[in-house]
């Protein structure tokens, strides 16, 4: 009896009920839909990069996946009717945020108890003593940036500048979070960790939920991100799923951010790379993990690479990986096990702006039999994963299992 609980990092499904009061680019996200809209896309012939014709997700549609957009937003995708073989609901969030900290603290069972500090979009968009403070530890006589902007932006639009000076590139988003991108050669890849880690206290402090590490490689005009990247996150300050877990004598996997995201907090092993790489991870895990282990696991690079760049192809593409991947995973699955697959946040790749979409996400299970959950709360994923693992649960969710 294992569970094994897999975000598919910004795959939301519209709905959300709250959602005009999130923006991006000062419109608000009513009406965002990630899902939706990439499978209307693909149904027009709008997303033929890489691939062609209407989205075909055989495998998550077979668990639910396009019944979970009809109940989050009242339209089912094009190519998305399959009857539910699995069990399949909706999530609603409570924290107030759309970013990685606040869906997965809250699928982990705690919903965020604060508000976050978020940067104002201007410029400058950081107080001084922050940037004196980087200074001060990169050894630097000043940073560049320090504005709102997409990380593949500041590259083009700092990088060679970063190279000839040597200060760090510092910037935020819509997100609550600080970020710093160095070069791995001309700056070096453990100066610039060393510098995020002796930040992160100092926004934390003011509710930053994170300071992240952006090491990237190249020369101007064919900068690239590399995989190094490191998130420095608010320790949780209650016992979340990966804790209840690993208190309770189970063996707790981290494949992908996760690690970062919960500062470590309840896990034991820790499992990362790129996407490619963590599917792997994941295989390995649903083959030889034991008897009572819990596996979270995070796969990023739909946000990170298609939803902020607003690459429609690409998330088409990423999505049907993903289902190719499932489809082997599932069969290995023990008597016993439990795997959901949900997310945390959207990031609609036809939307304006650059920054995630507020919306709800999906809730897809296999090994609990075939139904459908209905609306529920971000937070009840974690007690229905604890309530299969025989944990004592401690957060405000409800097990639907």
């Amino acid at each position: 009896m294992r569970a094994f609980l897999v975000v598919i990092d910004s795959v939301g499904i519209g709905g959300a009920p709250d959602a005009d009061s999130y923006f991006n680019d000062g419109v608000p996200d009513t009406g965002a839909n990630t899902l939706l809209h990439i499978a209307e896309a693909c149904a027009r012939g709008e997303a033929e990069d890489g691939r062609s014709g209407p989205l075909a997700l055989p495998v998550l549609d077979g668990l639910g996946l396009g019944r979970a957009v009809e109940l989050a937003s009242g339209t089912l995708p094009p190519g998305l009717g399959a009857a539910p073989q699995g069990r399949w609901g909706a999530a609603t969030e409570s924290s107030k945020g759309k970013d990685t900290p606040s869906g997965h603290w809250e699928l982990a069972g705690l919903p965020v108890p604060w508000d976050w500090h978020y940067f104002p979009d201007e410029q400058p968009a950081f107080p001084q003593d922050l940037i004196d403070a980087v200074c001060e530890i990169a050894g630097t006589e000043g940073t560049l940036a320090n504005c709102h902007g997409s990380g593949t932006v500041m590259l083009d639009r700092f990088g060679a500048e970063h190279i000839r000076s040597g200060w760090p590139i510092c910037y935020t988003s819509a997100d609550s979070v600080f970020q710093i991108a160095a070069h791995e050669d001309h700056f070096g890849l453990e100066r610039l960790l060393d510098l995020c880690e002796r930040m992160a206290p100092m926004l934390h402090e003011m509710k930053v939920g994170r300071v992240i590490a952006r090491p990237f490689l190249g020369e101007e005009g064919a900068f690239r991100r590399t995989s190094n990247r490191h998130d420095y996150a608010i320790r949780p300050p209650e016992p979340i799923l990966t804790n209840w877990a690993q208190e309770a004598g189970r063996t707790v996997h981290a494949v992908g951010k996760i690690g970062d995201i919960f500062s470590m907090e309840g896990i034991d092993h820790l499992h990362k790379g790129d996407d490619a790489t963590l599917m792997r991870h994941l295989s390995e895990l649903v083959d030889n993990s034991g008897d009572g282990s819990l596996t979270f696991a995070n796969f990023v690079e739909f946000d990170s690479l298609y939803g902020h760049r607003r690459d429609l192809s690409g998330y088409a593409r990423a999505l049907e990986w993903f289902d190719t991947e499932l489809g082997r995973l599932l069969p290995r699955l023990r008597e016993g096990d439990l795997l959901v697959v949900t997310a945390d946040h959207g990031n609609d790749p036809t939307w304006v702006g650059t920054d995630h979409t507020r919306e709800r996400v999906p809730v897809l299970i296999a090994g609990a039999g075939a139904g459908a959950l209905g609306q529920v709360a971000f937070a009840d994923v974690a007690a229905s994963v604890a309530a299969h693992l025989d944990v004592p649960a401690r957060g405000s969710g409800k097990s639907f299992l």
